[in-house]
């Protein structure tokens, strides 16, 4: 019995804000093959207004732009979005790059770049937030599976991808989420930063500042998970080697989840 037609899902929208014309056609052409929708922008106050209009499901933002520099961007997508945001710059200062993330962006990447290597950090995390794309063969999903959880306060629901503490909830970005979801999935075992990096950003490091990259995440999800983030207790730090989720024993599944 034949089936139903079913509508195709909608392409998943790309935002490119950069302002070389060069960048933003060549970006839109590979992307488009990728099977994404397109929307650009030259400049940061015409981003923030396609971004409105459009309501994309990934931006990537030069940090050199006019009128609004692209942290400036980002720092207004934070305040009301949680959408993946992949930063772009002509310059690779790992001062910069940390900033850039500090800020709530989900990856960076240094120019000059490959489109292909966009695509596919692109492609990844999409498939780790859940939103279309067209999934490559070296794309390794995150997702556990693991229910909700409880870590001694806290309750994590990695099926909604929300954590809270008290019945309040605690705004996670997506990049964040997946690293706490990676350092509880095996409870204790210590995890390399490039094996982190690789999970979760999809690609080697390729000098030991790539890893800085990893540091900063583990930073920003202790601020907002840890009583006191200087002397953490949910996540430690292996000194030469990585980190390793503690509280073991406080560590369940809810009951009836």
């Amino acid at each position: 019995m034949p089936s139903a037609d079913v509508p195709p899902a909608p392409q998943p929208t790309i935002l490119v804000v950069d302002d070389e014309p060069a960048v933003r056609r060549v970006l839109s052409m590979r992307l488009q093959l990728g099977g994404f929708r397109v929307v650009c922008a030259e400049d940061g106050e015409e981003a923030l207004s396609a971004f409105h209009r459009e309501q994309p499901d990934l931006v990537v933002l030069d940090v050199m732009l006019p009128k609004l520099d692209g942290f400036a961007v980002c720092r207004r997508l934070r305040a009301e979005s949680a959408v993946p945001i992949v930063f772009l710059s002509a310059l690779d200062a790992i001062a910069e790059k940390v900033a850039g993330l500090d800020l709530g962006a989900d990856d960076y990447l240094s120019k000059p770049f490959s489109p292909k290597e966009l695509e596919a950090r692109i492609q990844r995390i999409l498939r780790r937030v859940g939103r279309g794309g067209v999934a490559s063969p070296d794309v390794r999903d995150t997702a556990s599976g693991l229910g909700v959880l409880r870590i001694g306060d806290l309750v994590v629901d990695t099926n909604r991808r929300q954590v809270s503490r008290g019945g309040d909830r605690i705004a996670l970005t997506y990049t964040e989420f997946s690293l706490l979801e990676l350092l509880f999935r095996e409870p204790g075992r210590v995890v390399p930063r490039a094996e982190i990096l690789e999970q979760l950003w999809g690609y080697p490091p390729r000098r030991a500042a790539d890893l800085r990259v990893v540091d900063v995440y583990v930073a920003r999800l202790r601020g907002k998970l840890e009583p006191d983030p200087r002397n953490p207790e949910l996540i430690l730090t292996v000194r030469g080697t990585g980190y390793a989720s503690q509280r073991v024993g406080d560590l369940s599944l809810v009951a009836g989840a």
